[in-house]
Parts: structure tokens; sequence; C-alpha cells
């Protein structure tokens, strides 16, 4: 993800990234977002709703500890919430498997083999990966 965008989720929802220049020994956030600028708007949508949520409904705030990129989709990892913020997170994770972690397209959007990587097809080409194929759906 770009500085950019980085500063942009930071600033626009601090509760929820407010250890992201915590203690290395405390926090994952320390690192950034460690995925590439197509799931930026999942993110920006997720925490959204998720503090819309407790905004309006008197929830305890979650804190952001890690958001990165695993097996080819999304990771937002959090302290505190309840189930229906677990279920927006889950969303989110699943919605990134099928957008391209590098432009954001859900057109051709293919997986990588061996280190996974969730690509659509003119992404793959760029990075001229070989071993990119296109999901059957």
């Amino acid at each position: 993800m770009t500085q950019e965008q980085d500063k942009y989720l930071v600033e626009k929802y601090p509760l929820i990234f407010m250890d992201r220049y915590g203690d290395m020994k405390k926090t994952a956030m320390v690192w950034g977002f460690e995925h590439g600028s197509g799931w930026f708007h999942i993110i920006d949508k997720l925490c959204s709703c998720i503090q819309n949520y407790i905004d309006n409904n008197k929830k305890p705030q979650i804190v952001a500890t890690q958001v990165k990129e695993k097996f080819g989709s999304l990771r937002f990892y959090f302290s505190g919430g309840d189930n229906l913020i677990d279920g927006m997170v889950w969303m989110a994770e699943h919605l990134s498997y099928y957008s391209c972690e590098d432009c954001g397209t859900t057109n051709k959007v293919g997986h990588t083999k061996g280190w996974i990587y969730t690509l659509c097809e003119e992404c793959s080409i760029e990075r001229n990966l070989q071993n990119w194929s296109l999901d059957e759906r």
C-alpha cells in the first residue's frame, strides 16, 4: 500500500489504527499495511462499517493489531469486537481473495502457485509471473 493510502486510513480511523506507530513489542501495526494497494478500498469500507457500528451502538472500540496479506488474501487482526465485527472482517477477507491485490479489479482474477498472490491477468503479466492461473468459477 502506498504511504498516502496508509496515512489516509490512519487519519480517517484514528481509533482503529491508534497503534500504527506503536511499540513493536506490543503491535505488528508498527510495520504498516503489509499488502498491495488494490485492497485499500476494502479496508476503507471495512473500517467505515466497523467504526459506524461501534459509534452508533455504544460498543467497545476495536484496535487493529496487524493488517497484511497471507495465503493470497487479506488478514485483518484486531483486539476487541463482537460477532458482528468478526463477520465484517470475515467478509472483507473473503472479498480480497477475489480482488487483485495490486489494482483492486475483480476482472480475470487468479492466483499463483507456491507463494500465493491474488492478481488480475494484467498485473500478473506486469509482474512477469509464470505460475499464475485464472480461477475457474
